[in-house]
């Protein structure tokens, strides 16, 4: 029997205690029995009346679940709990659950006995009546305690006997990327043995799910580290499966099994990571019933250079273990500085102290040492000058930036870390605020890092959000070295400044943030918005943004398609039953909340810090989010009223991927892109393209010329070459295929690779290919051919038409047109190809060569030429009856050339050019044969026969 169990496990002193994996076997097979057992037991023996009145003392857990669903990020959680009051008199049963800070409750439900609560979210009142609290119920509200990013919602109520009570707490939340994951975490801290226990997590990303984790539980002294160490095995009981968008994670251990992790109940933290597809593109933009959601998180990005300062709090409160591990942090994140980087250091407690007065010091072996030391050897004294540090670190960075003439193309912040409160110098929060903002001034981002219990949160928090940044607090007893190592990492990693991403402004409105200034790798911005124009068939998006020493453009067209398409809801398995779950709409609403707070937070208007609070506070209401203007209020259900049912979101596997619209900028279906994008690029005909086949046209001469090049597959041609005077030289590389059935050559070749060289004013590269380039002038930049974009530095700028053409302009004086050859369904002797085009050959000069340079700079001469034959024009009669005579022959730097009259399709077969056609293989039209303008390697720019360089 159960309670003989207890019995023997409780007063067995004498022979010791037996194995507790034994005793959590027979717990697991007992514990669902009846309980009018353990009255009767009871009974039978009145010698442990003292021993049942002490296990009676709380209600004991039977059930504690938890069901998620995580659709694009957002992620809706429903927590369920069940208590026994198996004891001869009402006891306290009290439901706690740990629930992360950023996420807000949206419902909480609970029946006692026979009677069933609700939640009801209200306007919160500046002052609450006594007459609202309840004698036997006191109202659930999560508390003020904080734990690292984390609160714990807590609901007290009084069980009557032998009764049982149920509790459904659904919360919801946007996960937040952080190197390089998305984390979801749940709390699983029951505080006692629990029959059963299950957590179930369902996740669907119709961009592809990648790097699904689950590791360890982790206890509360690891929170936020987001590393894990030593084992990494996901816990026991647990199961994982996943397709490409779909996956399915639960936990469900026995109580044996949670014996072996923690007797107490409090198991720790249910980690899944995760991570998925994404290039450089406009982000994952999706839309659904006149709401949508844009994640812009591009990959394949150089960092930018950093000018950062370091203000450590050295006072008196640091000593000890404080101080020890934030030297231990330092001393590894000084390591990961990037050789382009710039520093300074400095201590403060009532004194100020800088490592290297009034400068930034480059990232060096000696540097690196030299700062090591200066840590190494700061010591704990004295009181806390906040201001003072900050007013020092900003006027030192506000100099390097000024005497240094840093732009845009890097980024500055300050790192400030701090065990306290102000008690030197200017002690007034308000001041050191307004003090904080008028030193920075914009120019850079502020990052705070608060250590223990002792620190001014809210300080810390305002100061980093009034100065584009972010605010991270550890507790005293936690890992603060890997904490501060793994914030750093975070933040060490700029890829872009200057993010602006627009829409039009006839199609949407109450955009959440769309201007952000830096975007650190491994994290994600996020915007959403509503679409006001339904007539639309398309919404344009467009990022801009900065990148070392190039400006880039990124836009595509996103389909809008019919509602009934995108639509989840009558989806199975994704039902909730309350009839609407537009989960993008939920994430606007989710995401502008959390703008009006911290805006609320930021202002020192009282006006405008009320009309944000009541703006806030509607919004909330109407989504029934619980939020520091709004309070979960409960209310007694009618007398016949159903227990509490279990309501969560679970995803099927059948058909998602057709229903939830994500297009992560793909180009939009035909019909509905851009007008701009159909304009043809003006180019002149000069070109390469096809088999390849070559045109050269001469506008004084008003004729062209064009010639055929029969390669092998595996060559590289010499297109353009001038590199000791303008410094540019294009290669292309050719590809092979089968020749058509009955015709004359043994194969077909096309352009598969066009290398595009540049030295001057600095050295650069482009790698082309019909998919991606490779965009190199010492930061490696990948583009993808099926995104349009732009790209802008000093002296180059790549603008791409998705699937289309690349153009590219060099020093503003040469431009060349790259077409895109994509075949839906190629023949057996068709390749995806490029072509090549010359639009403005300004600045190459009168030495450029090369199969096309050479004739840019000179004129050939048509020595004879049919009568018929004089200015041919496409489309007119006189070109039908055109028969030139066979002796038609061209002069070109004094060589005579036989040719013959032909024409040519260019521009993807859009524009018919007449030409004067050079045979076997430009045989005498061109300087040397066929050979002379092999290159050994995509990068070799040699400019004469026989000669070899590279880049």
């Amino acid at each position: 029997m159960i309670l003989w169990l207890w019995l023997c496990w409780g007063f067995s002193t004498s022979a010791g205690q037996p194995d507790s994996e034994l005793m959590a076997r027979y717990l697991e097979e007992e514990l669902m029995a009846d309980y009018s057992i353990m009255e009767q037991v009871a009974r039978r023996v009145p010698r442990q009346a003292k021993f049942l009145q002490r296990l009676e003392t709380r209600p004991r857990m039977s059930e504690f679940s938890v069901k998620s669903t995580i659709i694009s990020r957002y992620a809706f959680t429903t927590v369920s709990c069940t208590m026994v009051n198996s004891g001869s008199e009402a006891r306290e049963g009290v439901f706690e659950m740990q629930i992360p800070a950023a996420a807000f409750i949206s419902n909480f439900t609970m029946s006692i006995g026979n009677k069933t609560y609700y939640g009801e979210v209200t306007g919160k009142e500046k002052k609450q009546s006594s007459d609202d609290k309840e004698r036997h119920k006191k109202p659930p509200s999560p508390t003020d305690g904080r734990e690292n990013g984390y609160e714990t919602f807590k609901a007290s109520v009084f069980i009557p006997r032998k009764m049982q009570a149920k509790f459904l707490l659904h919360y919801e939340e946007l996960l937040q990327r952080r190197l390089g994951k998305y984390e979801y975490t749940v709390s699983i801290r029951p505080q006692q043995l629990v029959g059963r226990l299950r957590v179930e997590v369902n996740i669907l990303e119709n961009s592809g799910i990648v790097s699904l984790e689950v590791p360890p539980l982790r206890n509360s002294k690891h929170k936020g580290n987001g590393k894990v160490e030593g084992d990494v095995s996901p816990p026991p009981s647990t199961v994982v499966g996943h397709t490409k968008t779909l996956a399915k994670v639960t936990f469900n251990p026995s109580v044996v099994e949670q014996t072996r992790i923690a007797r107490n109940g409090i198991l720790g933290d249910f980690i899944i990571r995760y991570d998925v597809n994404r290039e450089l593109s406009v982000g994952d933009v999706q839309i659904l019933n006149g709401y949508f959601v844009h994640y812009f998180a591009p990959t394949d990005l150089p960092p930018l250079p950093k000018n950062v300062v370091f203000v450590l709090d050295s006072s008196a409160s640091m000593v000890g273990t404080k101080l020890k591990q934030t030297k231990e942090a330092l001393f590894t994140i000084l390591q990961d500085l990037r050789p382009e980087d710039h520093f300074n250091i400095i201590g403060f407690s009532n004194r100020i102290k800088v490592w290297q007065q009034d400068r930034l010091v480059p990232v060096t072996p000696n540097n690196i040492r030299d700062a090591k030391k200066y840590i190494h050897n700061m010591s704990p004294t004295g009181g806390t000058n906040i201001n003072g540090a900050l007013q020092t670190g900003a006027k030192l960075l506000n100099d390097y930036i000024a005497q240094n003439d840093i732009d845009a193309r890097s980024v500055s912040l300050i790192i400030f870390l701090t065990d306290g409160r102000p008690t030197v110098g200017e002690t007034q929060s308000s001041k050191i605020l307004s003090n904080t903002k008028d030193v920075i001034r914009d120019k850079f981002c502020l990052f705070t890092i608060g250590i223990g219990n002792d620190v001014d949160h809210k300080l810390l928090e305002r100061m980093a959000l009034e100065n584009c940044g972010m605010t991270r607090h550890f507790q005293e007893d936690e890992d603060a070295a890997s904490h501060l190592k793994g914030f750093y990492d975070e933040i060490g990693t700029p890829l872009l400044s200057d993010i602006r991403v627009d829409y039009p402004e006839d199609n949407v409105e109450q955009v959440t943030q769309n201007f952000f200034p830096n975007y650190f790798n491994g994290s994600e911005i996020i915007i959403a918005g509503k679409l006001i124009n339904h007539t639309s068939d398309s919404l344009h998006v467009e990022v801009t943004a900065s990148n070392s020493k190039k400006y880039i453009l990124l836009k595509t067209d996103v389909a809008i398609e019919l509602p009934s398409r995108n639509d989840i809801r009558g989806v199975p398995g994704l039902e909730d039953g309350k009839g609407d779950n537009n989960y993008i709409e939920r994430a606007w609403s989710y995401l502008t909340i959390k703008e009006l707070l911290n805006s609320r937070l930021k202002s020192d208007d009282s006006q405008e810090k009320d009309y944000l609070m009541e703006k806030a506070k509607s919004m909330a209401l109407t989504y029934n989010f619980v939020t520091p203007f709004t309070v979960l209020k409960m209310r007694e259900a009618g007398v016949h009223s159903e227990p509490p049912q279990e309501e969560f979101i679970s995803p099927s596997t059948d058909g998602i991927g057709e229903k939830v619209q994500s297009l992560q900028g793909h180009k939009a279906p035909p019909g509905i892109r851009r007008q701009q994008d159909k304009q043809r690029i003006k180019i002149s005909k000069t070109s390469a393209d096809g088999d390849p086949h070559f045109v050269i046209d001469f506008p004084s001469s008003k004729f062209s010329v064009c010639f055929n090049i029969d390669g092998e597959p595996g060559d590289i041609l010499r297109l353009v070459s001038d590199h000791k005077e303008s410094g540019v030289t294009v290669n292309g590389q050719l590809i092979g295929a089968p020749a058509p059935p009955n015709g004359h050559k043994k194969h077909r070749t096309y352009f598969s690779t066009i290398t595009i060289l540049s030295n001057k004013p600095e050295r650069s590269y482009l790698e082309i290919t019909p998919k991606r380039i490779i965009l190199d002038d010492g930061e490696r930049l990948l583009l993808s051919c099926d995104r349009s974009a732009v790209v802008r530095s000093s002296s180059l700028e790549v603008s791409i038409s998705a699937n289309s053409n690349i153009t590219v302009t060099i020093q503003d004086t040469i431009s060349f047109v790259i077409l895109i050859h994509h075949y839906k369904k190629p023949a057996p002797y068709q390749r995806d190809h490029l072509g090549f085009y010359i639009s403005n050959s300004k600045g190459l000069s009168s030495d450029s060569h090369g199969l096309l340079g050479q004739f840019l700079n000179h004129e050939v001469k048509l020595l004879q030429e049919s009568l018929n034959a004089s200015h041919p024009q496409v489309g007119q009669n006189q070109t039908e009856a055109l028969k030139p005579n066979p002796t038609t022959t061209l002069k070109v730097k004094g060589r005579l050339v036989p040719v013959v009259w032909k024409q040519r399709r260019i521009y993807n077969g859009q524009q018919e050019v007449s030409c004067w056609f050079a045979k076997n293989n430009a045989d005498k039209l061109i300087d040397g044969s066929y050979k002379d303008y092999l290159a050994s390697h995509p990068f070799d720019t040699g400019t004469s026969f026989g000669t070899i360089n590279s880049l």
